[in-house]
């Protein structure tokens, strides 16, 4: 269909990313959307090998904010490629600091320290809402993790009066001046009738358990604002008193939106990179939404969704970890259907490595009609008109003529099956400018697959509210359905050893 007609993508985006105010939201998310298709979800620490089965569909997370799915081909063996499409699920952000209770000038306020490289200024004045992930202490003594969304303004950054500070640039400290405000201290001791504690203390100071534990440092309600713990029990569905740690994260309360005076924008909070998770995402499940779609495929398609791009990769559940080679692996050696005594596994991962594929999906830089001079002249990417392939000499892209060359194959071949292919564009940045990267170079390395650098365009990058374009979204998820329907076809015929 053609996404100029269909707004539907969109429109399913736009429920995506209002649901998905942080990462862990992010991979709850795409679980449902998975599920709903058939994916069955599986764990790290099992065995696979009794479980993934040629036609198979299977998802897992690590840290509930990394998730990597994937589809195996019936005609599968060991050794034989993948085709993977990688993208993040965070986004720059504010983060309650682990003692955040402030008082200042009568107000109640909350720590927040920044995570990633925010456009800060644009998180003033905003209606912020909380949203993370709690462990709580269960019924039965353990401990497990709820996630929390509080979606309404509980807190605000308010910026100062123009007649107190006519700064011609809006500058300010990250550290002293970049707190938002909760409530009022005289409202919050009226609300406990004039005493400093709260009714999470009350519960605290009642337990016996509580007077006899050792505690190695101070009570939740002691660190955090007892009423701001309150909340989030009550969203977790749980005492305040049973909840045990939090991470949370600030979050712009105002719903994504359609707009544009034809309809042809997108406003919304975490376009990058939700935008490019949400698609990649679809067109796996797309790609595989015929029955008879795995019947003749001897690849294995592949969908990772990252945590902490925006903070350089290098944890536990970032790119720059060992979570996709560790898969890839244990993938590799996968028995086919008709699995024989004699088949080699000894260089099955080498194999699957030289001959998969990796599309880094990343949002790109819509070319911006305020600075049109911060663009190389002859490459100005332009919303709704197709994804933005990456280029850069100095490798922070990993994109090279092969990939693109691959890629071309791709976007025509979105055309077979009826209404037209995917456009494409081009970008490199000034000599002149900086360049950003992306998990793309990273990986290529780790694993010598062959890869390519693309997103949709967008304005505002790391802004608290961003721009992008309606239709990109159906091009992006044809783009990459594409892809995942045609690989096992076109790895075969651009050959570059």
């Amino acid at each position: 269909m053609n996404p100029k007609v269909d707004k539907k993508s969109a429109l399913d985006f736009l429920s995506f990313v209002d649901a998905s105010p942080t990462p862990f939201h992010a991979v709850q998310s795409a679980k449902e959307l998975l599920t709903k298709a058939g994916f069955e979800e599986i764990k790290e620490r099992d065995s696979w090998a009794s479980t993934c089965k040629p036609g198979g569909k299977y998802y897992l997370t690590r840290n509930y904010t990394t998730l990597v799915a994937f589809a195996i081909g019936k005609e599968w063996k060991p050794g034989n490629p993948i085709s993977m499409l990688g993208a993040h699920t965070d986004s720059p952000v504010l983060r309650v600091k682990p003692v955040s209770n402030k008082r200042g000038e009568g107000y109640l306020q909350v720590g927040v320290e920044t995570y990633g490289g925010g456009i800060w200024h644009t998180w003033f004045d905003r209606d912020l809402g909380v949203a993370g992930r709690a462990m709580v202490r269960t019924a039965d003594g353990t401990i497990a993790q709820k996630l929390v969304k509080i979606d309404r303004p509980i807190l605000r950054i308010p910026t100062l009066a123009i007649h107190l500070d006519r700064q011609e640039t809006f500058s300010f400290n990250k550290e002293t001046q970049l707190f938002p405000i909760a409530g009022l201290i005289e409202a919050e001791l009226n609300r406990t009738g004039g005493s400093s504690g709260s009714k999470a203390n009350e519960e605290s100071k009642d337990s016996g358990a509580e007077k006899k534990d050792f505690a190695p440092f101070k009570t939740i309600t002691e660190r955090h604002h007892p009423y701001f713990v309150e909340l989030i029990a009550s969203e977790a569905g749980v005492k305040p008193a049973d909840v045990m740690d939090f991470e949370m994260i600030l979050f712009d309360t105002q719903k994504a939106a359609i707009g544009g005076l034809l309809e042809e924008f997108i406003f919304s909070p975490r376009l990058d990179n939700l935008n490019s998770s949400f698609c990649a995402t679809i067109g796996l499940i797309n790609s595989v939404a015929d029955k008879s779609a795995l019947d003749n495929d001897e690849t294995i398609r592949l969908v990772a969704l990252f945590d902490h791009e925006e903070i350089g990769s290098r944890t536990a559940q970032g790119a720059d970890s060992n979570a996709l080679p560790a898969i890839i692996r244990r993938l590799s050696v996968l028995p086919s259907s008709s699995f024989g005594a004699n088949e080699d596994l000894s260089t099955a991962y080498e194999q699957t490595l030289s001959t998969s594929f990796l599309l880094s999906a990343d949002m790109a830089h819509a070319v911006h009609p305020n600075y049109s001079a911060k663009y190389e002249s002859d490459h100005r990417p332009e919303i709704n008109k197709g994804p933005v392939i990456k280029i850069n000499a100095n490798v922070r892209y990993a994109t090279n003529s092969p990939g693109i060359v691959l890629l071309h194959e791709v976007a025509r071949k979105a055309a077979d099956d009826g209404g037209e292919g995917v456009p494409l564009q081009l970008f490199v940045v000034r000599n002149d400018s900086s360049c950003g990267s992306t998990i793309g170079p990273m990986l290529s390395a780790s694993l010598g697959t062959r890869t390519l650098d693309l997103g949709n365009p967008q304005l505002s990058m790391h802004s608290i509210r961003e721009t992008g374009g309606t239709y990109d979204v159906g091009y992006s998820i044809k783009l990459y359905s594409s892809f995942f329907q045609n690989y096992s076809e076109l790895h075969k015929k651009i050959i570059v050893d």
